[in-house]
């Protein structure tokens, strides 16, 4: 049986965030994978990596899975209600809503993790509570129907995890050995509570630029739901 998985594809991703899961995703047997943009004009990653998306978001399928990964191009989605709208309406009839890194910031800008335990890269995770939802450190944090995943490298633990939601641990397992997923880093920087104090520091100044005009989105956003209320 075909599984339809659909990979937001948008200007400003982080590569990785997309290409990670969409490998796994591609690898298990019975996939259909989609990259789902606005149009099919090429788009270009926040490292400047040239992605091509394969459909539209009038022309895409019903999906069984959708995904919405992360990077410095989320902050102009959380207010794009076309991009909003297209998540809502494939996340009610998926069988499974899922984002890497933070893309889960989008689908809290969707309403759709008010009351629910999420995860996000560790510098936006304190942003979750401002879309209701119960901010939870890990790798991998599922709720129901929800995954979501955290930084970047995340995505390949999500990946497999998701494949072994929908067929079984034998067949992400499968992958995984194909992929030779035996991850051993170099360095133990990989996250705050590990890294070493002025690298976490160098870490936070890099990614002040992203953060501040996020902070802004977010207090325009909490603006809109008061005068709303």
């Amino acid at each position: 049986m075909t599984v339809r998985f659909g990979l937001l594809a948008f200007p400003g991703v982080q590569q990785l965030d997309l290409t990670a899961p969409y490998e796994i995703f591609a690898s298990m047997e019975g996939a259909e994978v989609h990259l789902v943009w606005k149009d099919t004009s090429p788009i270009v990653s926040a490292t400047k990596l040239v992605l091509q998306p394969t459909t539209s978001f009038a022309a895409c399928p019903s999906l069984d899975v959708i995904c919405v990964p992360g990077g410095s191009g989320v902050n102009a989605l959380l207010e794009d209600e076309t991009v909003l709208s297209f998540i809502r309406a494939q996340a009610a009839q998926a069988r499974f809503i899922t984002s890497v890194c933070t893309g889960s910031l989008v689908l809290g800008a969707a309403g759709l993790l008010k009351g629910r335990k999420a995860t996000t890269h560790w510098n936006a995770r304190d942003f979750l509570a401002e879309f209701g939802a119960i901010a939870t450190p890990g790798r991998v944090v599922r709720d129901g129907n929800l995954f979501t995943a955290g930084g970047v490298t995340a995505g390949i633990d999500f990946g497999l995890t998701i494949v072994a939601a929908l067929r079984d641990q034998a067949e992400a397992e499968a992958i995984q050995l194909s992929l030779e997923y035996a991850p051993a880093p170099p360095f133990h920087s990989g996250s705050p509570e590990e890294a070493p104090a002025d690298v976490l520091i160098e870490t936070k100044r890099r990614l002040a630029g992203s953060r501040t005009a996020r902070e802004a989105i977010m207090a325009r956003l909490a603006a809109r739901r008061h005068q709303a209320g």
